[in-house]
Parts: C-alpha cells; sequence; structure tokens
C-alpha cells in the first residue's frame, strides 16, 4: 500500500511549469525531476500526478511524458513501478557503440566514453540506448561499466549472411559492430540458402542469457552479384530507399511544366543568359549562374530551383524528405531525397526549359566584398548546360583526362557540339573575374584550403572497378564554388537580420585536447600553429602557405584537417571556422539537402513579410546532421568493399605506399597508385615491441628504435582480402 505524502509536499510542486501537449496542460520535464529530487522516497506514477496536481484528463500525456523520460535515461522505473531519479542512483544514459572483438562502449550523456566487457555486451545489440553504472578504471586508463537498464532498442531489422551449421539456422551481422550472431526461427528461413545475404526482422533481441533471434523476411542474393554492396548499405545504415505511396501519388499531380498560376508575382528573368555548369556525369541541375559588369563591379545572380513551390511544409513529399535529409551518392547509383519527376524533371534547370527559381542577386566588387544584395522569386530559361570541362578549355585552355582525343567539344553524352558563342563565352569572362576577386577575397579573410585527393571508381561492364584515378578539380570547379558559398553566406545574413529562425552550417575550431595534440605534432617537425587558446582560420591558412613547397605537405593537411570538429547543421550560429564567416548556412542545394529546403522556405516567408516555424529547429538541426553522417557512412562502406573486390585478384602483390593512420595496433598504409587503404597489423612490425605515441602519430621499437610515422613511404605485400569485413590486410616488405 502506497504511503500518501504530506500536503505540503504537494502544495510546493503545484506551482510547477506546465507545457500544452495535444491540448491538455502537463508538467514540464524539469518540473518533474524537481518533484523526484524533493522526495526522500521514490515516487509511484499516481502519487506523482497527484503532487503535481496533473488533472485527469492529462493523465495518458503524463504517462507518455515520464515514458519518454525514462528513454532517455532521466528516470527509471524498479521492479515495483516506483520512479527513481538516475542521477541520484549515480547512472548514466548513454548510446552503445559495438565494436569487432565483442567488447563495447557506451557514449554517455555526461561525455565520458565507458567500456563495457563482452558479457555486458551480450545483452544489447549496437546503437540501444542504455543506463550504465560507472565501475573501475582499467588498465589503459578507460572508465568501465555495468548495464543496469536497456532503455530502448535500436536494431529491429538486420542485413546479413545466412548460415546454417548442425542443424542451427543463423545470421551473421552485416555491421560487424554487432558481434551476435542472430539465431534463425525453424520456420522463418523463406528458403534462404547458405552464403546468401538476407534481410532479418527481430522477434527477439538479446539478454544476457540467449541470443537475439530472427525470421528472415527478405533473400537479397549472393554477396558478390552486381550492386549487392549498394544492398546491403542501404539497409545496414537504415537509409530509406523506397518512396512512400503518398508521396510518389503526389509527385504524379504535379505538372510536367510551369502553370500560368506559377508566374504570380515572380520576377521574369527568361530573357538572361543563365548557365549550370556541373560534372560530366550529373544529371539533376539545381544551380544556375550569371555574370556581368556592373559600375565599378559585378552584377552577380545565382539562381537555384525553387524546390519549396512544389514541396509544401508536412505534405508527403516532405515528409518522405525529412526522413531521408540528404540524396545518396554510390558509385552508379543515387538514392535521391526527392522523385525523379522533381530532381531530374521540375526541380532541374534543364537548358531551355523555364523553371522555377530562388534567386540571389548580389554586387560583388573587384576587391570581392559583398555589398547590397536582395532575393526574390523568379522564372530563368537556362541557356546551355555546361560541364567543367567545357568551361576550363574555354577560359583557361586546359586539356583534361575528360577532353576526348581530338579538339571537338563534347556533351557527356558524346555528341559533338559546336565552339561556345562568343556572347556566352563573354558571360563565363565575367564569372571568372569575380571568382577571381571572391578567391582574394578568401585568402584575405584567412579561409583554409586543405588540400585532398578525392578518387574516381572507374567501373567494367559486370559493374566491378576496373581502375581507380585522382578527380581532377580545376578553375571551374572552384569559380562555381566561390559563387555558391557567396549566395549562402548572403542567406545567412538575410535571415538573420531579419530574425527568422534558420538552421546554421556551423564549424568549429579545434578543442583544447585536439590543439594540444596538433601543436606537439607540428613541433617535431620543427613546425608551429599560432593564435595561443584559440587560432584563428587565418593561423591554419598561414601555415598551410608557409609549408605549400614541402614534400609531405599533403599529410599535414591531413593532420590539420583532423584537429578540427565536424561541421554540422545548427539552429545556433557558431560560425564556421573553415571558411572564415561569421555566419553561414546551405542555400544552394534544396534537391539533395533538407536544410537547404528550409531555408529557402524561411527566405520566401520573410519576402512575404511571414515568418516560418518548421518546429524545433535544434531537432530539425540535429536530424539533418545525423542524416548526413548516415550517408557519409553507408557511402564509404560501399566504396570499400568495391576497393576490396578490385584487390582480392592482386594478393601477394607489392606496392609502394604512405601510412596514412598510426594507432595502437598497427599503421594503415595508403597504396600511392591505386588509393586503397590496407592495415599493417602490429605483429607484422617486425620481432619487436612497438609503442603508440598518439602524439606524434609514430610507432617506435624499444629494441630496434625502428620507427613508423604518419606519411612515412613503406613498401607493401598484399597479404589477405577479406570481402565479408571489408578489409584489406598488407605486410612490410623488407
Amino acid at each position: 500500500m502506497s504511503t500518501k505524502r504530506p500536503a505540503k509536499r504537494r502544495h510546493a510542486t503545484s506551482e510547477s511549469p506546465q507545457i500544452v501537449e495535444k491540448g491538455v496542460s502537463i508538467p514540464t520535464r524539469e518540473a518533474i525531476l524537481l518533484a523526484l529530487a524533493d522526495s526522500p522516497t521514490p515516487y509511484d506514477e499516481a502519487e506523482l500526478a497527484a503532487a503535481l496536481n496533473v488533472a485527469s484528463e492529462a493523465l495518458d500525456a503524463f504517462h507518455r511524458r515520464l515514458n519518454a523520460m525514462a528513454r532517455d535515461g532521466q528516470v527509471l522505473r524498479n521492479r515495483k513501478g516506483a520512479i527513481l531519479v538516475a542521477d541520484r542512483l549515480d547512472l548514466i544514459g548513454g548510446r552503445v557503440i559495438g565494436h569487432p572483438d565483442g567488447h563495447g562502449f557506451v557514449d554517455g550523456d555526461d561525455g565520458v566514453e565507458y567500456v563495457l566487457a563482452p558479457r555486458e555486451m551480450n545483452q544489447v545489440l549496437h546503437g540501444d540506448r542504455v543506463l550504465v553504472r560507472p565501475g573501475r578504471v582499467d588498465r589503459r586508463g578507460r572508465r568501465e561499466a555495468a548495464i543496469v537498464e536497456v532503455l530502448e532498442r535500436a536494431q529491429r531489422r538486420i542485413v546479413g549472411r545466412f548460415h546454417r551449421e548442425r542443424g542451427v539456422a543463423f545470421v551473421i551481422a552485416s555491421d560487424r559492430r554487432i558481434t551476435q550472431d542472430v539465431v534463425i526461427e525453424p520456420e522463418g528461413t523463406a528458403g534462404a540458402r547458405p552464403g546468401q545475404v538476407v534481410t532479418v526482422d527481430l522477434v527477439g533481441q538479446p539478454t544476457k542469457y540467449v541470443q537475439p533471434i530472427g525470421r528472415i523476411v527478405e533473400v537479397l542474393g549472393q554477396a558478390a552479384d552486381p550492386g549487392m554492396e549498394i544492398e546491403i548499405a542501404l539497409r545496414k545504415h537504415h537509409l530509406p530507399f523506397e518512396f512512400s505511396r503518398a508521396a510518389l501519388r503526389r509527385a504524379e499531380q504535379l505538372p510536367d511544366s510551369i502553370r500560368p498560376a506559377d508566374r504570380a508575382g515572380r520576377v521574369d528573368f527568361t530573357a538572361t543568359p543563365f548557365v549550370t555548369i556541373d560534372g560530366e556525369t550529373a544529371r539533376d541541375f539545381d544551380d544556375a549562374v550569371f555574370c556581368e559588369p556592373d559600375g565599378k563591379g559585378y552584377r552577380l545572380l545565382v539562381a537555384i530551383a525553387d524546390v519549396s513551390h512544389y514541396v509544401r511544409h508536412r505534405d508527403p513529399l516532405d515528409r518522405d524528405a525529412h526522413e531521408r535529409g540528404t540524396s545518396v551518392y554510390f558509385p552508379r547509383r543515387v538514392i535521391p531525397m526527392l522523385p525523379e519527376k522533381l530532381s531530374n524533371g521540375l526541380c532541374s534547370l534543364n537548358p531551355e526549359v523555364e523553371r522555377l527559381v530562388l534567386v540571389c542577386e548580389m554586387h560583388v566588387s573587384r576587391a570581392g566584398k559583398i555589398g547590397p544584395y536582395k532575393f526574390c522569386a523568379g522564372i530563368i530559361r537556362s541557356a546551355a548546360r555546361l560541364t567543367y570541362t567545357q568551361v576550363a578549355r574555354a577560359l583557361y585552355g586546359l586539356q583534361t583526362e575528360a577532353d576526348s582525343a581530338d579538339t571537338a567539344h563534347t556533351t557527356a553524352g558524346g555528341k559533338s557540339q559546336p565552339p561556345m558563342p562568343e556572347p556566352l563565352l563573354g558571360h563565363l569572362r565575367c564569372l571568372d573575374e569575380v571568382f577571381r576577386a571572391l578567391a582574394r577575397a578568401r585568402a584575405q579573410r584567412g579561409a583554409i584550403d586543405f588540400e585532398s585527393t578525392e578518387t574516381e571508381l572507374l567501373f567494367d561492364d559486370h559493374g566491378k572497378i576496373e581502375s581507380i584515378r585522382a578527380l581532377e578539380r580545376n578553375d571551374a570547379h572552384r569559380l562555381i564554388e566561390e559563387c555558391m558559398l557567396a549566395a549562402n553566406v548572403c542567406a545567412a545574413e538575410y535571415l538573420a537580420t531579419h530574425e527568422q529562425g534558420l538552421l546554421y552550417r556551423v564549424h568549429e575550431g579545434p578543442t583544447p585536447e585536439k590543439l594540444e595534440t596538433v601543436r606537439e605534432y607540428l613541433g617535431g617537425f620543427g613546425l608551429a600553429l599560432g593564435g595561443g587558446a584559440k587560432p584563428q582560420a587565418r593561423e591554419y591558412a598561414r601555415l598551410i602557405e608557409a609549408i605549400r613547397e614541402r614534400p609531405d605537405r599533403a599529410l599535414l593537411h591531413t593532420v590539420l584537417l583532423r584537429s578540427l570538429r565536424q561541421a554540422v547543421y545548427s539552429a545556433a550560429n557558431a560560425g564556421h571556422f573553415g571558411l572564415a564567416y561569421p555566419a553561414y548556412t546551405h542555400f544552394t542545394s534544396p534537391i539533395r539537402r533538407y536544410p537547404d529546403l528550409l531555408v529557402h522556405r524561411a527566405i520566401k516567408a520573410v519576402i512575404a513579410g511571414e515568418r516560418y516555424e518548421p518546429g524545433d529547429w535544434s531537432a530539425l538541426g540535429d536530424h539533418s546532421s545525423s542524416t548526413e553522417r548516415r550517408a557519409d557512412e553507408a557511402s564509404r562502406d560501399v566504396v570499400q568493399w568495391l576497393k576490396c573486390y578490385f584487390m582480392k585478384d592482386r594478393v601477394n602483390d607489392e606496392f609502394t605506399g604512405l601510412i596514412s593512420g598510426v594507432t595502437g595496433f598497427g599503421i594503415f598504409v595508403t597504396l600511392e597508385s591505386m588509393y586503397v587503404e590496407g592495415l599493417v597489423h602490429i605483429a607484422e612490425l617486425g620481432n619487436d615491441y612497438f609503442r603508440f605515441d598518439a602524439a606524434r602519430q609514430e610507432l617506435r621499437g624499444e629494441r630496434t628504435g625502428r620507427m613508423f610515422r604518419l606519411g612515412s613511404k613503406v613498401q607493401v605485400r598484399v597479404a589477405h582480402v577479406d570481402l565479408d569485413l571489408a578489409r584489406i590486410d598488407f605486410r612490410l616488405v623488407g
């Protein structure tokens, strides 16, 4: 029987802050935690509701709020149903991160990473949310933890390889962070054969004593089938790859061209010779540019497809776009954020077709300073679809690998194209001038220009890699980049000036810990990074300029880049460190990025004298950052598997490579001619004890003094290629 609480305590919490959920008022999380903390003994739910004066019609909403707090690790229900404050029990909530070796970690809500022993990992899967009790510090200085409660299960469906041994059917997950085999129910094999890739629905989650149990719902085929690596990545990373029926119906209802009603209130730019400039294989063209002289400077127009005209707030297309967050780019396949009718049709700025756009019109001085600017809804008719190769050839006389052997101008489809008309070439020259001005301003601003090598995979007729080459990047790429940067900066300033909410693209500088590490590392090369405790981008830029002629500059660029934090989307502005902008957002790619679509709606709301409120901007920023990371991880997985497949026939071949990573368990080596990375395990480094120095990024032998350092050149032999793990093992030669 419950004990009645003193009236005084109920009165003390009766004025608790309330929020409205679905038409009823319930206490805030802070009020609930305060009431629980104020009580010497735990409340059950009914007592807590009475203490907080929760009305009877609000009890269901109050119950849902408590469940949400339990999922987030703020409270815990004991076996008797009493509600406890996690903090008072010295419990920490966090997300489980599995490790292929069987142990795991908890990314704690308190900012600490806790180690989970294999026995603790038996009851959870990668991604689960848990409450843990911190334990002792292990010999490596890491805090161990024990799981007290599993708050939320992250894995409902798993993709992996089907196996059958001694009459037992099971699936080994493709995501190696999930180390438990999934036992398949006798009637749940769906006719799968051993070795095939399958998708499994979990019907039983793991416990301390029982493995996860599942039922096969999809047989995808053999692991080496063309395109299977993409099918696996889609399911492993839980990427939405099929549009909802409602979204497809909505897309079909859209017109094939601009309607008379769409023209209302728009500026007619159809006589302005905008052009699109993209790669040879691009299919969706969401930005077009135009430039002409304007007094002592330039008039630069950046037109972006008006996706928000067709994808309305919370309609079926918007819901699907929000879920996806971004288009995902795999070799030879794209998972678009929007259906093809929009991405390659209505919202693609194809040549000689009228399209709806949102235009940023800027005056740029000859010094590269952006002066007056404005935004407006418009209509354009692109004059030409140009490629980077064409523009580089026309403006700079550059010949690239993308050029044909003869001098004919060709399109991406291979058809000959006449030389560029002189009027169009004149506009391109003006674009080049404004690009040079903006680039000079970028250098004076102190923006960082890291040197990196992007690669391109070339495929044979069977869908497998034929070769890997470095992607060429020329001034035509940089021309478009500077135009887009200018429009993005104007968008951020425009919305901030009008006090309209938005998602900033935030890139913060190095943490104190990373700053200390990078400075210690640079010191070993006789280099120094200025700026004291809070260096600015210009300190990085100066150092990059100082090492421009060094043969190890690519290595040093990598180290400097790793010292910075990852860029994210945020409702709060913290500036963009790398670009040296006080405020920056993404405006120029609404076909493929959801934050850009939100920014478009916000700009159009300001133009109309209104406000756009899509909901919780902070939550939208977190979601957009998460979907971006998910897409990047999936793309990396696919590329890595394809590279492994490419190398499987090269076992025992020897190559020259550079050490691209140093860890306590070995060195990662990237082959110079192949752009493929593999591991030389520490056991293969020689008959010695090797000590890992994180600050210097090196392994050094205690007896021999032999050193393996980031950026050093080594000769390796391909020892083993594991397609299941997507891993390549090297051995040192000599």
